[in-house]
């Protein structure tokens, strides 16, 4: 039979909640969950026809809200009766935070399992989008919507990422002639990520690489906000200069959230809030990339070791730790401007970078 396997749900489930339709999750009995950001009022009415609401949350953003998470890193919040659709965007967007700060007070659910909030968070997140979902307990699946198990999307969305090589083809350069590129594609297609090689590296000693997350603001469009643009010129000179690398392009834009809410970041920093304090404020955590990507495509390429062009010592422990060698830490310091001294003295201070 053709039947979906877990892998292909979950990636259905990502495309329905972007789409605002609902899941179904199964732990403590079955559950629709739907994004709030892609909820609509005629999908809201729907929802409340079934039963009792609920929003799930992380703690990150509940902590903001001053709202109890009773489950570690998830809350579970009840919604009044009289709330709409403004009331759930105001509870899962701290756009309008400041305007509004006193939006409870708030119940918090204490009792019963968590686990079907805890992957409809974790699902909106890897589909890049607000960690916030309504959640209505239902006694049968509608048939044609996707239905997960709660506890095995959990463990997939924890695991690590598997990759395929797509192809291959030879890219001249201006930080090298001797240039090409190589396309992997995520099985789960959340994502495709690229390797730039350059030169031949020896695969029997460690590599000149670097772990360069995509950075459309300052790769692209030259934002003097972050270093990212300069660094990634100058990763590929070294290499360039060198004769061989490999520059590992990691689709996790703004630091694994999307550049969606990247910008949604950049919002609340221009009201006065750090990068560390924005993500927290959106429910993220100060970092979500996933740095075994790297590690991965650096073992998928033959490479065993490394010397890690990078100013970020997490990453470091993390290629360590997935079965590649650093025997050295290369620094990357450029692209410091008036306009992101701050940004990175908080990169400094709160993420551990050594600047």
């Amino acid at each position: 039979m053709l039947s979906l396997t877990l892998t292909e749900r979950m990636a259905r489930a990502r495309a329905d909640l972007r789409l605002g339709l609902p899941i179904v999750l199964q732990a403590d009995g079955l559950w629709l969950a739907t994004a709030v950001e892609t909820l609509t009022p005629a999908r809201l009415d729907d929802l409340r026809g079934l039963g009792r609401i609920e929003v799930a949350l992380t703690a990150r953003r509940a902590e903001t809200l001053r709202a109890r998470a009773y489950d570690g890193d998830i809350a579970r919040i009840g919604v009044p009766d009289g709330a709409g659709l403004e009331w759930l965007r105001a509870v899962a967007d701290p756009a309008g935070d400041l305007a509004r700060p006193m939006k409870g007070p708030f119940h918090s659910l204490r009792h019963g399992d968590a686990a079907a909030h805890r992957a409809a968070v974790g699902l909106a997140k890897t589909a890049q989008m607000l960690p916030a979902a309504v959640m209505v307990p239902v006694t049968a699946a509608p048939p044609d919507l996707t239905l997960l198990d709660a506890g095995a999307a959990q463990r997939a969305l924890a695991a690590e990422h598997v990759l395929h090589p797509v192809v291959s083809a030879r890219l001249p350069m201006a930080a090298s002639e001797a240039g090409r590129v190589h396309i992997f594609r995520s099985e789960d297609d959340t994502a495709e990520h690229y390797a730039i090689e350059i030169g031949r590296p020896d695969r029997a000693a460690p590599v000149l690489a670097r772990l360069h997350s995509a950075c459309f603001t300052g790769d692209v469009l030259g934002s003097l906000k972050c270093d990212c643009g300069p660094q990634l010129r100058a990763a590929l000179a070294r290499m360039g200069a060198e004769g061989a690398g490999v520059l590992l392009y990691l689709n996790q834009e703004g630091r694994g959230i999307g550049l969606a809410n990247k910008m949604r970041a950049y919002a609340l920093q221009d009201q006065g809030f750090d990068t560390v304090e924005a993500n927290h404020r959106l429910g993220f955590e100060d970092d979500e990339r996933d740095f075994r990507i790297g590690a991965g495509l650096l073992r998928e390429m033959g490479f065993s070791s490394a010397r890690l062009l990078t100013n970020n010592p997490a990453k470091v422990r993390m290629m360590e730790a997935h079965g590649v060698r650093v025997v050295e830490r290369v620094p990357l310091r450029v692209g410091e401007t008036a306009q992101n001294a701050a940004y990175l003295a908080t990169k400094a201070a709160k993420s551990g970078h050594l600047l």
